[in-house]
């Protein structure tokens, strides 16, 4: 156990990462590692684990044969990526209100076509900019365009994608952006690019 714990802190050493020692944190595993995330009120929540298991191996007897030709105790280690994921997610929804930058956002964008004469046209769109890779969504409601829009500033969807009759005569889109209003007229490939752009490069706005 005193050796795993060593084992552990020239690791947190090597690798230059600040850490302070909680005795009796290790529960009955072993030595761990424990990585705290700090929520939007200041609270710490345990995320990322890795830490030294003794108990399980002596308890399914997990052998391994060595290079010496003898049966050796296993040491197995645990490794949990986020913690619990429903806490994760929490913090995360309490972290932006709600508010998800593009790359996060469940929804990326909503298309909404003005009337009925531009469903299909909207419908391709939505087709189209879902094989680009993008969780894009069309809301074709019998709603009037603003009621559309201020459900999905509601809903803080990143990107409103509205085409009426002059979008599908040039085959263009005219955007909205949550939070800021209109950003202008734009090609189906400009905006793919834009999303994609703000999704490799992991921008909060």
């Amino acid at each position: 156990m005193e050796n795993g714990y060593h084992c552990a802190e020239e690791a947190l050493v090597r690798t230059g990462i600040a850490y302070a020692v909680d005795p009796g944190e290790g529960v009955f595993y072993g030595p761990k590692i424990d990585i705290k995330l700090k929520d939007v009120l200041g609270r710490m929540w345990q995320g990322p684990t890795i830490q030294v298991d003794f108990q399980l191996a002596d308890r399914f007897n997990i052998n391994y044969i060595g290079r010496d030709g003898n049966e050796h105790r296993v040491v197995m280690i645990h490794r949990v990526v986020l913690g619990s994921m429903e806490r994760f997610i929490g913090g995360l929804i309490e972290h932006y209100g709600g508010n998800f930058p593009v790359w996060l956002a469940p929804v990326q964008a909503v298309v909404m076509p003005i009337t009925d004469a531009q469903h299909g046209y909207a419908s391709a769109l939505t087709e189209q900019l879902k094989d680009a890779g993008l969780r894009v969504e069309m809301d074709d409601r019998n709603e009037k365009v603003n009621r559309k829009i201020r459900d999905a500033e509601e809903m803080k969807i990143p990107y409103m994608l509205i085409v009426g009759v002059r979008e599908k005569e040039d085959g263009t889109i005219s955007v909205r952006r949550h939070g800021s209003g209109d950003i202008g007229i734009v090609s189906l490939n400009e905006m793919v690019s834009r999303i994609k752009r703000e999704n490799d490069t992991r921008v909060k706005d």
